[in-house]
């Protein structure tokens, strides 16, 4: 109220008594002055409640709205405290709270099964719903309109995700509905193909290709070409509808315009009734003049060209799209036929002739641009391989003759048999002396020289007509181009592991056993070592630049020495094992002046020697005779030392045994006369045979001994096997004293080999004491 505060604003106390000095605490009031103010508020205080009256008369209708809002709060109010009250009572007398629990919790469930009823209804309507257009597709496929058919299963494919199932989570109704859709899918797509095997035919008989436009499958007929490949885009199976049709005509078509471009000829043909096109032909017809070579490639691709514009305009009406799908199956079978019956029949057999085949890059380049003008070629999908193929010919001529010399290679191991032929091994011992000179034309396959040590050696005909090869092909290597030059390099390369990788499998056999097949593979080993040391010192100079640094062969070499040396090590084990087992047949040589232990160690002596005598019949002919030499020593060391070590190991033998000992051993060093003197005449530079064998070693001639000087004259050697023979008739201090003098020790005897024999020998005695107290004493 605005008006009653301004009143209540105007009353001043000191504008009452305006004579007076309020302010001072002193000036009394006299009562005229009390009255005056008495009267002067009452005058105010009427004026107030005048004012105060009017404003209420003025605003009755708001007071009286205030009055009856302050009254119904005040009655609400008094409802709520009733209600609170009540309440309170409730709570106190019964527990409240659970009761309305369970009445909201059965809310919230009459809700939720609202919902669920409400959206099952809803999924119940989208799956009728679906029904009834998979239905209409069906009927929409028997009455013949494909685009509606199509276009519903691409929608309903759309609405039921296919292709994004999930793993639960979804009604099984959705899974029943897929497959529903999937068997309507299967049978539009079968329906299709159906119509297109009809669309295109091929008549073998009148060599024609026909497209016909207006189709009919069983009660379906007047379905145009052109809906059949609109229904086929819109589901997404124009690659799978056209696949046969492509098939065929690649097979019937395509196929003889490559193979044989020189008869093809393709001719366009149309048929109208009532003035519509109702069908396509393009026949096939031989040329007149099929005599001529078709080197440059201009047939066999106006052939295709001409195929290919039929395609496009006949069969794919110029749609880009269904262009590109027929493209995409049949250009990689295309470029694959080309190259292979024609391009690279096509390649020079020269490396001088390489020029002249530029006109058929030309002619290729072309043709493939030609294609990607006419779209059968997609620009993203096109790599150009045909024109990469004809461009990369030096490759290609290089790739051929790399493939042509391997396989020779291939064939000259396989095919050899590792053998040496007839009366060449009699005419190895003049070949190893006469030399180079005494080699012919006819020998000159298995006797070569070696590149380092100028030796004389035999190989098989594999190894020396592989490094033939290999030579030839090294100087291409000389006189070709960069790229040429690195594939005719490499293909020596493989065609010498190519040995290592064929010939032991093929040998595998071979190699288990004692032959001259194993010895030829030592000797081709240690052939190809050398030779391939020798290729880069050869050739090196000659190659070209860009393939010389890269141009080596030390590394193959160690391979082909390394298995020499296992190749030969495992022929003198294979041949001391034999020997050991004969050797064991003897058991010790013990007993031997008893006739059955006799005769078995004379078996066994002479299976020694028939052994020794097979391998030097083996080995002699085909080793080098520094390699023969040592290998048969490092054999008869075995023996001897085996023997002499059995014979040390006897103790207590009577006078006989010692005799049948002698004869035991007199009879081997007999019947290996001829192995003996083929040692000393097999390698005269060589070592000497008693460094090569242990066991031997030179000493003096012993006089008044026929079968001593029979051995010592071609060999002037003794062996300590054959001293042990004198060790069996010499008198005890005899012994002592050659131990006493170290011929014994010169002779590989130990102090213990010795005293053991002694002990063995003679019969226990003070002379035997002594004497093996003399040696015991010698400080050798």
């Amino acid at each position: 109220m605005p008006e009653i505060d301004a009143l209540f604003e105007s009353i001043n106390v000191r504008d009452l008594l305006a004579g007076h000095d309020l302010n001072d605490p002193t000036t009394p009031l006299s009562a005229p002055d009390l009255r005056l103010l008495i009267n002067r508020l009452e005058s105010h205080s009427l004026r107030i409640k005048s004012k105060v009256q009017s404003y209420l008369v003025a605003h009755h209708s708001e007071f009286s709205e205030l009055f009856s809002t302050c009254q119904d709060a005040v009655s609400r109010t008094r409802l709520i405290s009733d209600d609170v009250s009540d309440v309170v009572e409730l709570i106190s007398d019964r527990p409240v709270d659970v009761e309305i629990r369970k009445v909201v919790d059965e809310i919230t469930e009459k809700t939720k099964e609202v919902r669920l009823k409400r959206e099952s209804l809803e999924l119940v309507s989208a799956i009728v719903g679906i029904c009834e257009a998979v239905e209409e597709t069906k009927v929409a496929l028997r009455g013949g309109r494909f685009r509606f058919a199509a276009e519903r299963v691409r929608e309903l494919k759309g609405v039921l995700r296919v292709g994004e199932e999930e793993e639960g989570g979804e009604p099984v109704a959705y899974a029943l509905l897929r497959k529903e859709w999937s068997d309507c899918f299967d049978e539009i797509q079968e329906v299709l193909a159906r119509f297109m095997e009809t669309a295109v035919r091929f008549e073998l008989d009148s060599s024609k290709l026909r497209i016909s436009y207006q189709l009919s499958v069983g009660e379906t007929t007047g379905i145009a070409l052109t809906t059949v490949l609109e229904a086929m885009e819109v589901i997404g199976m124009l690659d799978y509808g056209l696949a046969k049709a492509a098939d065929s005509i690649f097979k019937h078509v395509i196929t003889p315009a490559v193979t044989h471009a020189s008869t093809f000829n393709a001719v366009e043909d149309s048929c109208k009734t009532s003035g519509d096109i109702t069908e396509a032909t393009l026949q096939l017809d031989q040329s007149s003049d099929h005599k001529t070579e078709d080197v440059d490639g201009d047939a066999i691709y106006s052939g295709i060209l001409k195929v290919v514009k039929f395609i496009c305009s006949s069969l794919c009406f110029g749609n880009v799209t269904w262009i590109h799908s027929f493209g995409r199956l049949t250009w990689p079978r295309i470029t694959e036929l080309i190259i292979s019956k024609f391009l690279s029949k096509v390649v020079p057999e020269d490396a001088s002739k390489l020029a002249d085949f530029q006109k058929v890059i030309e002619r290729t380049s072309q043709f493939e641009t030609a294609l990607k003008e006419l779209s059968f070629v997609s620009p993203s999908d096109a790599e150009g391989r045909l024109s990469k193929y004809a461009e990369n010919v030096e490759v290609h001529f290089a790739s051929r003759k790399k493939i042509e010399i391997l396989a020779k290679a291939r064939s000259l191991m396989l095919q050899c048999n590792f053998t040496i032929p007839k009366g060449l091994a009699m005419r190895n011992a003049s070949f190893k002396s006469g030399g180079a000179e005494s080699i012919d034309e006819d020998s000159s396959k298995h006797i070569v020289r070696l590149l380092f040590s100028s030796e004389v050696c035999m190989v098989s005909e594999a190894a020396s007509q592989l490094m033939h090869l290999v030579h030839k092909t090294l100087e291409d290597v000389c006189v070709s181009s960069a790229r040429v030059a690195s594939e005719f390099y490499h293909a020596a390369r493989d065609s010498i592991l190519l040995y290592e990788a064929v010939v032991p499998v093929k040998l595998e056999k071979q190699l288990n056993g004692i032959n001259q097949a194993a010895a030829l593979l030592h000797n081709d080993c240690l052939y190809l070592f050398e030779e391939i040391l020798g290729l880069a010192f050869e050739y090196r100079a000659s190659f070209p630049s860009s393939i010389k640094e890269h141009a080596v062969f030390a590394d193959v070499a160690p391979r082909f020495k390394l298995m020499a040396e296992e190749v030969l090590q495992r022929q003198i084990q294979l041949v001391v094992s034999s020997l050991q087992e004969a050797i064991d047949s003897a058991d010790g040589f013990q007993d031997t002046h008893q006739m059955k232990q006799f005769e078995s160690a004379k078996f066994s002596i002479e299976q020694v020697v028939f052994s020794l005598e097979k391998v030097h019949m083996i080995w002699e002919p085909v080793l080098r005779p520094k390699t023969y030499k040592q290998s048969m020593c490092l054999v008869l060391e075995s023996v001897f030392r085996r023997i002499t070590r059995d014979i040390l190991l006897l103790d207590d033998m009577a006078a006989d045994e010692t005799f049948q000992l002698q004869r035991l051993i007199h009879l081997m060093f007999e019947n290996l006369s001829s192995l003996l003197g083929s040692l000393k005449s097999a390698d005269e530079t060589s070592r000497p045979l008693d460094d090569l064998i242990p066991s031997l070693r030179k000493s003096r001639k012993l006089p008044g001994m026929s079968l001593l000087t029979l051995f010592t004259s071609p060999l002037n050697f003794n062996t300590k096997l054959w001293y042990m023979l004198k060790l069996l008739d010499m008198p005890l201090k005899s012994i002592t004293s050659a131990w006493e003098s170290g011929e014994l020790l010169s002779c590989n005897f130990t102090r213990t080999e010795v005293q053991d024999f002694i002990k063995a020998i003679f019969a226990d005695s003070p002379l035997r004491k002594e004497c093996l107290w003399r040696i015991e004493d010698v400080v050798n």
